[in-house]
């Protein structure tokens, strides 16, 4: 079966993009979302802004433990400025190569590697990611204070263990190469996610909100995990239904919930512009020196 054409998925994935973000301001007076971002503290904003900064130098070493397992060396200086042009491409590229396409590109043609094996580490390096966001999510329901969602606890308990399985077997049996950073890697996704928790916790302080905090977290969690579906351009749209379902499901205020999506997107496009430098000229990938 032939496979659809890049520029026709991307102009599709715009397109849905576009009616996401239509439907939200159909919901939404897109007036007050402007009044509560324009009231935003930028003090919070700029240590937001730094969290997450944070949040991805934490996984550009995760992803760099799993180059190092295929005996690429690469050090962190060099791997880092690659994350970043990846999220650059990612974000401001859709119709390209994507971020971490280009990646992988580069590290084959760079160091000679088995394109399996480097498809496998980005894939895993994703999945880390997933896993806890999957596992903050579980974490988080426990505190969150909704009726319906307490009839869940065992669910939510057995999910996490179960994940966390799965994961491990799925390393052991089909990526062995990986087993030996299986938990350090781990370690990283959770301090991923912490970061970008705080982040965001820092955010809906920058908008004034001092209630329902864990509400809007979990919201936050649910849309991470959506926005990697890949519908949407940079999860653009998907990301922003959620926060609006998630805010009416949880009896939160639909216009900060999409007023704080909105925002954590200025914050990412704002750190992922930087990696135009790199686009405009490309890093040179060094070893780490021993």
């Amino acid at each position: 079966m032939t496979k659809p054409p890049k520029h026709l998925l991307t102009a599709l994935k715009i397109i849905i993009s576009a009616i996401l973000i239509y439907f939200i301001f159909t919901k939404i007076d897109s007036k007050e979302i402007g009044t509560v971002l324009k009231q935003a503290n930028l003090v919070y904003v700029a240590v937001a802004i730094l969290l997450f900064v944070l949040s991805k130098v934490t996984a550009s070493i995760r992803l760099n433990l799993y180059f190092h397992q295929l005996n690429i060396n690469l050090s962190e200086k060099s791997n880092l400025k690659l994350y970043l042009l990846g999220m650059f491409y990612n974000l401001f590229l859709p119709g390209g190569i994507g971020g971490d396409a280009y990646k992988g590109y580069v590290i084959k043609k760079k160091f000679n590697v088995v394109t399996k094996k480097v498809i496998s580490v980005l894939v895993l390096d994703r999945l880390s990611g997933l896993l806890l966001l999957f596992i903050y999510t579980c974490i988080l329901t426990f505190f969150v204070q909704i009726d319906w969602l307490q009839n869940f606890k065992i669910l939510f308990i057995l999910g996490i263990f179960l994940s966390v399985i799965t994961f491990w077997f799925l390393n052991k049996k089909f990526f062995s190469y990986t087993l030996p950073i299986f938990w350090i890697s781990f370690i990283f996704s959770a301090l991923v996610q912490i970061a970008q928790l705080a982040s965001i916790f820092l955010l809906l302080k920058a908008l004034g909100i001092n209630t329902n905090i864990l509400g809007y977290l979990l919201i936050f969690l649910i849309s991470s995990i959506v926005s990697v579906i890949p519908l949407t351009i940079g999860g653009i749209g998907s990301r922003e239904v959620t926060f609006f379902y998630g805010a009416t499901l949880l009896n939160l205020n639909e216009t900060v919930s999409i007023s704080v999506s909105m925002l954590f997107f200025l914050v990412t496009a704002f750190v992922s512009l930087f990696g135009i430098f790199y686009h405009i000229k490309k890093p040179t990938l060094e070893l780490k020196k021993n």
